[in-house]
């Protein structure tokens, strides 16, 4: 079981906060998807056979791409990739560009079988300063539309932690969010990178960094109200109803195979992890010479170790320590046992049937504990 991840580098409009890699300038949009392809081609034995349970498509802003654009796309994976029939396929869309033909087309001429939207809040000030070319109206027409369109998988982003966010708008944005009975949430902690507008104007006094009393209230009443609405927490970020967690996205954290096409993608068989360059321009023109447009790193058993912590301890499913001998050997097995125990006296993790997680208290410091648990 593998995924395959496409990175659409294109925005009609830059984000305040978003870091990803991506490009306003829409003009070599065709002959970017011309060098994707070439690289679905170039990466055909990279899982070694495995076959494609998941695939993700997003960005940037994918919903920048005309049906027939994704469609030629998805038939070259198709052409090159052993796809399951009941393959999730998700599809990344910005609000604005979700009208009702659109979404009509999305759903009838196209195996997209999951849509994540990202709305990131329902109030217009916040809107305004995060730059999003959407408005609270816009927003909400934008999930109707989607659910009216035969979507049922559905998934949105909400960003908390807003500078002059009061807890109250941020309950109104959850239970906004939760009134559509949408299946997944991903909630997300504003974070200032440097680089970015939203950092300028933090650096330049213009905004107020939230407290992290304030953040860290925002996110326990995220839990709290995602809880009473049926919701489970199956990941630091994400919660969906049951049966309903991105396929994808849990594939990363449990370690599965992947491939990333497009600028800035990495790619992951377990030996290796690549990382594309993060240049439109640079990526088309190294694609098409037949030049090497990645970095490679092979990953020793001490690396493949350290991300099987952070990325399991990040989930409900925790670390298995009988995996963990299995995969590593009993010295490492040994050396997680004795780093986990001050945090199991403390009641930050607990034990249950040979597994670690992070309790209720011990989400609140993961990034801690989870650094505190790597191997030097």
């Amino acid at each position: 079981m593998a995924g395959i991840y496409v990175h659409i580098p294109f925005c009609r409009k830059q984000c305040s906060y978003c870091d990803f890699y991506k490009s306003t300038l829409l003009e070599n949009k065709k002959t970017l998807l011309v060098s994707l392809m070439k690289e679905l081609d170039h990466k055909a034995n990279y899982l070694e056979g495995d076959r494609i349970e998941t695939i993700y498509i997003g960005g940037g802003t994918p919903s920048v791409l005309s049906i027939e654009e994704i469609n030629l796309l998805l038939s070259k994976i198709s052409a090159v990739y052993k796809v399951s029939d009941k393959a999730e396929i998700t599809f990344e869309a910005n609000p604005d560009d979700l009208n009702k033909t659109y979404l009509e087309r999305l759903y009838n001429n196209t195996v997209i079988n999951r849509l994540s939207i990202g709305i990131q809040s329902f109030i217009d000030r916040d809107l305004r300063l995060l730059n999003r070319r959407h408005d609270s109206t816009k927003a909400k027409h934008a999930i109707r539309d989607t659910l009216k369109a035969g979507f049922s998988d559905v998934s949105i982003d909400l960003i908390y932690s807003i500078p002059g966010m009061s807890m109250d708008e941020w309950i109104c944005n959850l239970n906004t969010a939760f009134s559509f009975n949408i299946h997944h949430l991903s909630a997300y902690f504003l974070t200032f990178e440097p680089g970015t507008c939203i950092y300028g104007k933090l650096k330049n006094k213009e905004i107020d960094q939230v407290k992290e009393e304030q953040s860290l209230e925002q996110y326990k009443k995220l839990i709290e109200i995602a809880e009473k609405a049926g919701y489970i927490q199956y990941e630091i970020s994400n919660f969906s109803l049951p049966g309903h967690l991105s396929k994808h996205n849990s594939g990363y954290w449990s370690g599965k195979k992947y491939i990333g096409i497009g600028p800035s993608a990495h790619s992951y068989n377990i030996k290796t992890r690549q990382w594309n360059v993060s240049d439109n321009a640079e990526y088309i023109m190294k694609i098409n010479q037949n030049r090497t447009y990645f970095e490679m790193e092979h990953l020793n058993l001490k690396t493949r170790f350290n991300e099987y912590i952070m990325t399991g301890l990040r989930t409900k499913w925790g670390i298995d320590l009988k995996e963990i001998e299995k995969k590593f050997g009993t010295e490492f097995y040994r050396l997680i046992i004795n780093k986990a125990l001050p945090f199991l006296k403390n009641n930050d993790i607990e034990e249950k049937e040979n597994h670690y997680f992070l309790t209720s208290k011990g989400i609140f410091i993961a990034d801690y504990i989870i650094s505190a648990m790597f191997l030097d």
